[in-house]
């Protein structure tokens, strides 16, 4: 598209009324059959500087009433706003207007369409805004859907139903007028002492890409921009620290943390991303022209809008200190090809304006981030002449159900899928009836302990204490009652999930000695800046249970009752210590508003767990944090370290009440070209004596490789479901491509050698192997290379 005029002073004249008794001309940019490219190049023609820099701000109104935070620095960078000041000339986005404090949806909703109505009247072009939201466990508005959080999603292994949930989470922002998610994650988990793990989709980039896309197909099917965080390498912080600096070489950045991304863009058609806080090797991500432009555009061919998060324009300035002022940082911002500042304008308003007519900031560079904006407004329909803000929504918020049954039905699925048996032993799980049953600790009577930390009852409803939850939500300790009703049951806190009480743990002995089973509930409270033990900003020294809950479980295994430990958290504990002592253990992470039913469910027998690991769960509680993508020496050395990294429970690991073998790995073909492909099947049989999910797992390794590679990879996967005695023929189609890496000279390449070929239930429980080899000459491979490998069930 051309760009507009450099001049930047004169006002330029809108079209002209007609004379009378003749039609009133149309905007042409109104005119959705006007080709969008001259839609955005006729309004960009006629706009100010000013109106220019208006589209790439935001605004966000009531943030000065607000009681906590919900953003970082919140209390130091969000100023008191005038909306009418703030919009005088327009504005891109105005930020969360449902997720920021309670709203009834109905009113909400016309308290949008009543500003979008004010803001096309007020100003001089009458371009409306982008509303956007969080949506990281459901529209995190009052009363909505609370699913599980983004790590559960990963346990189903299940992208179809992922992308259910994404579509059901889009229609109800839809429905009251919001036109962009700040959604799915997909930080690659490096170190589990992160905060923010809950809020992954896990520690291996395809599967975080499978599951993103998905989540992203489902969003963007309902009408709402997908927006991918955080871009890029966040989740690799130096000790695990909220906004850390990142120390990673440029091979493992583009091996592990950008596959998901791009994953997401080319297949799952994200059209939305928003930069990440860190700084990589020195240099901020938000001012990164190299990953901003040259990764996520000139190689990807990405078309969409880069966002900032939150006030990260201003942090350049501020907390990175790259610029001198907010007007440089917001300078800096632009060059890289960042396109809106988020939440509010504090870089891209009167500072850059300045730089501009200076003549230090080019306005070329401003139009092109303006087109950007202008063209997903003309794509929403936001820029057409009948466009109206009103909602289906009314002023009564009777008829609008932000939970209905689907979304439950959808929340239930994913709970009960997402739940991992981790060990049984002694089959004491399910639990046999007629047993007494303890149930003990700081989870089990708190259904606040299922949501994640941007979910809106733990995300806003803490500084709102006087209201209710909003949703229905029973406790572990509710849900088995209504399970077992006839289970003679006992119930102890025994503990806090954070402070370090212990005036609970004798009551809680007693009450384990006198009965059967015990059953300790451990974990998290989700939150936020420190104020709980998982969410953004609640970073863990270590991997220990949260507070004095280790002394809690110890004290239980004392009394000689059997326990059955279940984890509901948002990052992986060190388990180790409880190996061959406990009689069964279950995680469960972040399992949403049906998290207590189907944790019930699980005990009892009525639901047979699927769930698998997207995590692994460490042994030991101080060092050694580290993921299974590891190269040789990045395992046990013995000889060479005396410390052992092997997880207690590796990842893709889950699971069943029945049981599973997999038998008869065949491939199409055991020569193939480097930009060939082959079949791999394999029968599974389900073995045991009732119905159950097993999830298939294809890995590869690269035995002799230029550079170190890690010596096993997830290349595919799949659900299983199997009636008792039933087998069934699974089938991946695997490209070369799968193999492709980052050579010694920062190439992707697909190179020539043997491809060792594993399958099986977990990324160690790999029964099935074949080599093949891959002929021909070492292949680079660009954006159009295979990211997917398709698969299929034959029964």
């Amino acid at each position: 598209m051309t760009m507009s005029s450099s001049r930047v002073d004169a006002e330029p004249e809108l079209p002209s009324p007609a004379s009378a008794g003749t039609p009133v001309p149309v905007r042409p940019w109104t005119d959705p059959r006007t080709p969008t490219d001259d839609r955005v190049a006729s309004l960009l023609a006629v706009m100010t500087l000013e109106e220019k820099l208006a589209q790439l701000g935001s605004v966000w109104p009531g943030v000065d009433s607000v009681i906590g935070d919900v953003a970082p620095m919140q209390g130091v960078l969000a100023p008191n706003v005038d909306f009418e000041a703030a919009t005088a000339v327009g504005i891109g986005h105005v930020t969360r207007p449902f997720g920021t404090k309670p709203v009834d949806p109905g009113k909400g909703a016309a308290q949008l369409a009543a500003r979008q109505r004010d803001l096309m009247r007020r100003t001089r072009l009458g371009v409306p805004a982008l509303a956007h939201e969080e949506c990281l466990t459901g529209f995190t508005t009052y009363q909505a859907s609370v699913f599980p959080a983004s790590i559960a999603w990963a346990a189903t292994f299940d992208p179809q139903l992922v992308e259910r949930m994404a579509h059901a989470i889009g229609s109800g922002m839809r429905r009251l007028g919001v036109h962009q998610g700040l959604s799915p994650v997909l930080d690659v988990v490096r170190d589990y002492r992160w905060g923010r793990v809950e809020e992954t989709l896990g520690e291996d980039p395809y599967l975080v890409g499978q599951v993103g896309a998905a989540y992203v197909r489902g969003l963007e099917s309902a009408g709402i921009i997908a927006t991918l965080k955080h871009f890029a390498g966040y989740s690799a912080s130096r000790a695990a620290r909220n906004h850390a600096p990142v120390s990673m070489g440029p091979r493992e950045f583009a091996d592990v943390i950008l596959p998901p991304f791009e994953t997401a863009i080319r297949e799952g058609g994200a059209r939305s991303v928003m930069n990440s806080y860190s700084d990589v090797d020195g240099v901020p991500a938000a001012a990164d022209p190299a990953l901003l432009t040259g990764v996520l555009r000139e190689e990807w061919g990405f078309t969409g809008t880069v966002v900032s998060d939150y006030w990260s324009l201003a942090f350049l300035h501020t907390m990175h200190r790259v610029t001198g002022s907010f007007g440089e940082a917001g300078a800096a911002g632009l060059r890289a090809g960042l396109d809106v500042e988020l939440p509010n304008t504090m870089c891209y308003g009167q500072p850059l304006a300045d730089l501009v007519r200076e003549g230090a900031v080019p306005v070329e560079l401003v139009d092109r981030s303006v087109e950007r904006v202008l063209r997903q407004k003309a794509e929403l329909g936001l820029l057409d002449a009948d466009w109206s803000p009103d909602s289906s929504a009314g002023e009564d918020s009777g008829d609008i159900d932000l939970d209905p049954p689907g979304n439950r039905e959808i929340a239930r699925l994913l709970a009960e899928r997402s739940i991992v048996l981790l060990d049984n032993p002694g089959n004491a799980l399910p639990l046999a009836p007629g047993r007494s049953v303890a149930l003990i600790g700081p989870c089990a009577n708190d259904a606040h302990a299922f949501f994640g930390c941007y979910s809106f009852p733990n995300h806003v409803l803490p500084h709102h204490p006087d209201l209710p939850t909003g949703i229905e939500a029973p406790s572990l300790l509710e849900a088995l009652l209504a399970e077992l009703p006839d289970v003679d049951l006992a119930h102890a806190i025994g503990c806090p999930v954070k402070t370090p009480d212990r005036s609970g743990i004798p009551a809680a002995v007693e009450a384990a000695r006198a009965a059967d089973v015990c059953i300790a509930v451990v974990g998290d409270r989700a939150a936020l800046f420190g104020l709980g033990t998982s969410g953004e900003g609640c970073d863990a020294e270590d991997l220990s249970l949260p507070g004095v809950q280790d002394e809690l479980v110890e004290a239980l295994l004392e009394t000689g009752t059997p326990v059955v430990l279940v984890v509901v958290s948002g990052r992986p504990y060190a388990l180790g210590p409880y190996e061959g002592r406990v009689a069964a253990v279950v995680q469960a992470f972040f399992p949403g508003e049906e998290g207590g039913p189907a944790l019930a469910g699980v005990l009892s027998g009525r639901v047979n767990p699927s769930g698998k690991l997207p995590v692994q769960i460490p042994r030991t509680r101080g060092g050694q944090p580290g993921t299974y993508l590891a190269p040789p020496l990045g395992g046990n050395s013995e000889g060479i370290s005396n410390l052992d990294p092997a997880p207690a429970f590796p990842f893709g690991h889950g699971l069943s009440y029945t049981t599973f073998s997999y038998s008869d790995l065949r491939v199409s073909a055991e020569s193939v070209p480097t930009d060939g492909e082959t079949e791999i099947s394999f029968t599974v049989t389900n073995t045991g004596s009732r119905a159950g999910v097993d999830i298939a797992q294809l890995y590869f390794g690269d035995p002799v490789a230029q550079v170190t590679r890690p010596v096993t990879q997830l290349a595919g996967f799949v659900r299983v479901p199997l009636e008792a005695g039933e087998r069934a023929r699974v089938v991946f189609e695997l490209h070369a491509d799968r193999t492709a890496f980052t050579g010694i000279d920062h190439r992707r390449i697909v190179e020539p050698g043997e491809i060792v070929l594993s399958v099986g239930s977990s990324s160690t429980d790999l029964p099935l192997v074949r080599s093949v080899e891959l002929t021909g000459p070492a292949r680079a491979v660009g954006r159009d290379r295979v990211l997917s490998t398709p698969v299929r069930i034959e029964k």
